[in-house]
């Protein structure tokens, strides 16, 4: 999609990236209200989804390494939710839902095998990028169906980065990363720059925001319902599921360069792009 004339510049920059191959995606379970058992899944074509989302973000020049998926674990190749990473130091993840929390030790391995020696993991139910959204300057927590409370004051000690906590309170957006994702973070010369559904969160969560944040993109309900805030940026390209054609526009007036994927299938389990895109940064 072609960008808007726009006044501002935007700048990608090269990105680290873990995914894992929905080899044995299925729904066989409802922990969401995007999740219903009784319709049918074709995994390969979640399949070929996922390997578009996985080679656009080469395309760009990213790297994207992959985790080896594992049979009985359909909801592992939302990888997002299984580890957070700021300054090289990772804070794994423990689900809320049992179906999932096996998840969380697989994840860890590949870290640990991977030269990441110093992986902590949570002590209360944390559900990592799903509900933590990193800003470049403040750690963006979400709360209210998955994460709790206090695992945000975990992730405070085990990062050492500053949280601000927010609340989530439409069952539909069970994680923060389903109603807000960062399209710039800050640098010494400007402030990070966020997408978000206003109408997601909680009154004074809102007004938080919109302190932090006054120069965000407001997104409507018909972002929202396609999980189009579910979006990955670099700073400059941004991946949003095909749907999101509004946020779309709204963003390339702001200089950004969308890019719209098929990610209809995932969406099955309530996932897009971000879900399955769980970010390193060194």
């Amino acid at each position: 999609m072609t960008a808007l004339v726009s006044s501002d510049v935007r700048v990608p920059t090269p990105r680290h990236y873990l995914m894992c191959p929905p080899r044995y995606f299925a729904v066989d379970y409802a922990i969401n209200p995007w999740m219903d058992p009784t319709q049918p899944v074709d995994r390969d074509l979640a399949l070929a989804q996922w390997t578009r989302l996985r080679d656009t973000y080469r395309s760009f020049g990213h790297t994207v390494d992959e985790i080896e998926p594992q049979p009985g674990l359909p909801d592992m190749v939302f990888a997002a939710n299984s580890g957070t990473v700021v300054d090289s130091q990772v804070l794994g993840s423990r689900f809320r839902a049992p179906e999932r929390s096996a998840e969380a030790e697989h994840f860890r391995r590949w870290f640990v095998e991977h030269g990441y020696r110093d992986v902590i993991m949570p002590s209360k139910i944390n559900e990592a990028e799903g509900d933590f959204a990193w800003t470049g300057r403040v750690l963006l927590a979400g709360t209210g169906f998955r994460t709790d409370p206090e695992a945000h004051a975990e992730a405070q000690e085990a990062l050492g980065v500053p949280v601000v906590s927010l609340r989530l309170t439409d069952p539909r957006y069970y994680h923060l990363d389903t109603a807000l994702f960062v399209l710039a973070e800050a640098t010494d010369s400007a402030p990070a720059q966020v997408a978000y559904y206003p109408e997601a969160f909680s009154p004074g969560s809102r007004r938080v925001l919109a302190r932090l944040f006054p120069d965000a993109v407001r997104a409507d309900e018909a972002d929202a319902s396609c999980l189009g805030l579910n979006g990955v940026s670099d700073g400059h390209n941004v991946v949003l599921p095909g749907e999101a054609t509004a946020l779309a526009a709204r963003l390339a007036e702001r200089g950004y360069e969308p890019v719209l994927v098929d990610i209809s299938e995932l969406r099955k389990a309530g996932g897009g792009p971000k879900c399955c895109t769980l970010e390193i940064r060194k």
